[in-house]
C-alpha cells in the first residue's frame, strides 16, 4: 500500500497515511510534488488525468504530480512517477518553487499539499499509463502559460497557481534559475 507523508503547518512530518484513503472532504496536509517536463525547444508536456482517478479526474494539468514515499528522496520520487505515468527517461529534476502550497476541491474531494515544483528535461515521447493518464499534449511554454493566465485554457487549480509563479522566472523555461532550498518543507529529503 502506497503511503503519503502527513505534515504539520511548519512542514515537518507528523505521520503517514495510506494514499488510497488520505484524499476526502477533509484531506490532511501532506507532502507532494509537481513537475514540468520541457523538451530542448522549450515545449512542455501536459497531461490529462485519467477519467477514473479519485482526485480531479479528466483534468488537464502539468506533466506529472505525485507523492514521495516515506523516506524517499523527492528527486527520485519525481523520476519514479515520470517513469510510472509516462514511461519517460528524464534529466535530474531541478527545484523551481520550493515553498509552493495549495488547497483545491473538486466534487467534494480536497487536495491539501505542500508541493515543491520541479523542472525536468527530456525529449522522450510520453507513453501514458492509462491507469494514471488519459492523454498528453506537447505545447510551447509561452503559448501554454498565456492561455492559462488569460483563462482560455482550463487546467488544474494547482497548475494555474504554479504557472502564475513560474512566469515570474522569465519567458524561457530552459533559462529559469534553480531555486535554493529555503522554503522547502523540512520533511523533504533532497540529495
Amino acid at each position: 500500500m502506497e503511503q503519503v507523508v502527513l505534515l504539520a503547518e511548519d512542514g515537518s512530518a507528523i505521520g503517514v497515511e495510506d494514499k488510497a484513503v488520505v484524499h476526502h472532504a477533509d484531506t490532511p496536509l501532506h507532502l507532494a510534488f509537481s513537475s514540468y517536463v520541457f523538451d530542448s525547444a522549450g515545449n512542455t508536456v501536459l497531461t490529462r488525468r485519467a477519467l477514473h482517478k479519485k482526485t480531479f479526474p479528466g483534468v488537464w494539468t502539468n506533466t506529472c504530480c505525485g507523492h514521495p514515499l516515506p523516506d524517499e528522496d523527492m528527486a527520485e520520487a519525481v523520476l519514479r512517477r515520470l517513469s510510472d505515468e509516462l514511461g519517460m527517461k528524464c534529466s535530474d529534476p531541478e527545484l523551481l518553487l520550493p515553498g509552493f502550497r495549495y488547497r483545491a476541491e473538486m466534487d467534494g474531494v480536497v487536495e491539501n499539499e505542500m508541493c515543491p515544483v520541479f523542472r525536468v528535461l527530456s525529449d522522450d515521447e510520453p507513453n501514458p499509463n492509462p491507469d494514471e493518464v488519459d492523454s498528453t499534449e506537447r505545447v510551447p511554454w509561452t503559448e501554454f502559460a498565456s492561455s492559462v493566465l488569460d483563462g482560455t485554457r482550463v487546467v488544474s487549480a494547482w497548475s494555474r497557481l504554479q504557472i502564475a509563479e513560474l512566469v515570474k522566472l522569465g519567458p524561457d523555461p530552459l533559462r529559469w534559475p534553480v531555486a535554493g532550498r529555503e522554503g522547502l518543507p523540512s520533511a523533504v529529503r533532497l540529495a
